[in-house]
């Protein structure tokens, strides 16, 4: 008799990662979740206290940074990227994130590290606030090599109409303020496997894998904060295509974004990769380069933002000025 387990998808193992994932998701589960991992949907209700509530979604997902991942056999921080990648995009229009799904795909599941894939999209949920309120575990034999997995996800949050941050105030003269990214993020790593092709590469005193690892910072508990007390006019998070490609997208109306790329330390690790050949100018249009998160405001409130972020923990820099006219980013 043949069996799905003789195609190469084993159902008892998908059951076995199912009860595992519970203890996971279960950390995460706000007031406003009406049922829990194992349902065919999850179900959400509005919290209370919005006028006009409006959903904000986003989806992302890791990107090759999974590949170090798989090679170091290190699978519990990936799922934080996995999650920041979502939650810090809606964070850009002032929206607290509710809850988050994810999709994680294989050519042969092994219950062990799918749970610790999960493990860590829920200590990233933790991280956002959010709850992990479902998601998908695909075993695609021949699809996927034995050993491989690819993971997504998407966040839904929500903010009152009348509180969304779209860059529309934005006007000349107005600071941007850089928040400290925690490394690589998730973003350009083609790239750095292509220029750092063995992780035990000893950097800053261990391997380099283990940097390039880092998980990729949330910066969802600072900044909805900040929103309480300060008018934030624009929000970027700083993704692939760097400051060049992001900086941009908060504004509305035609602005050139004028940073000062020595207001800053530069982290090391990007000092690395530059000087293995790779021209900083495009290290601007390719990776963070150390500030994962910019936001824009009054020349009058920038220095009592920087202090509230520096009390919170952050490491936050008067990272520029944006001034009327012309378009896109000017780095000196």
């Amino acid at each position: 008799m043949i069996t799905y387990k003789d195609s190469g998808v084993n159902i008892e193992e998908g059951y076995r990662s199912v009860k595992l994932m519970k203890e996971h998701t279960a950390k995460t589960m706000q007031p406003y979740v009406l049922n829990s991992i194992g349902s065919f949907a999850g179900m959400v209700e509005i919290p209370e206290g919005y006028k006009r509530p409006v959903l904000v979604s986003g989806t992302d997902g890791v990107g090759t940074k999974l590949e170090i991942a798989f090679r170091m056999k290190k699978y519990d921080t990936v799922g934080i990227d996995c999650v920041a990648m979502c939650v810090n995009d809606i964070l850009c229009h002032g929206a607290k994130p509710l809850f988050f799904l994810d999709y994680i795909s294989c050519g042969k599941l092994e219950a062990e590290v799918a749970a610790d894939l999960v493990k860590g999209i829920a200590e990233g949920c933790i991280q956002a606030n959010c709850s992990l309120i479902g998601g998908e575990t695909a075993e695609m034999p021949g699809f996927y090599p034995e050993g491989e997995y690819d993971l997504a996800g998407f966040a839904v949050g929500i903010v009152d109409k009348d509180k969304i941050v779209d860059g529309s105030n934005i006007k000349d003269g107005d600071i941007l303020i850089g928040l400290a990214s925690s490394g690589l993020h998730s973003n350009g790593y083609s790239l750095v496997r292509k220029i750092i092709p063995q992780l035990d590469i000893t950097f800053n005193g261990d391997a380099i894998g283990k940097t390039l690892l880092t998980p990729t910072k949330i910066y969802v508990k600072p900044v909805l904060e900040l929103l309480k007390y300060f008018n934030i006019k624009g929000m970027a998070h700083i993704t692939g295509g760097g400051f060049i490609e992001n900086i941009p997208r908060m504004f509305k109306d035609k602005f050139t974004a004028e940073i000062n790329s020595s207001s800053y330390p530069l982290p090391d690790i990007f000092k690395y990769i530059n000087s293995l050949g790779v021209d900083i100018n495009h290290m601007y249009n390719t990776f963070n380069m150390g500030i994962g998160f910019v936001l824009c405001v009054s020349p009058q409130d920038s220095d009592e933002i920087i202090k509230a972020l520096v009390s919170m923990g952050e490491h936050a820099y008067k990272l520029g000025t944006v001034y009327a006219g012309g378009e896109g980013v000017c780095i000196k």
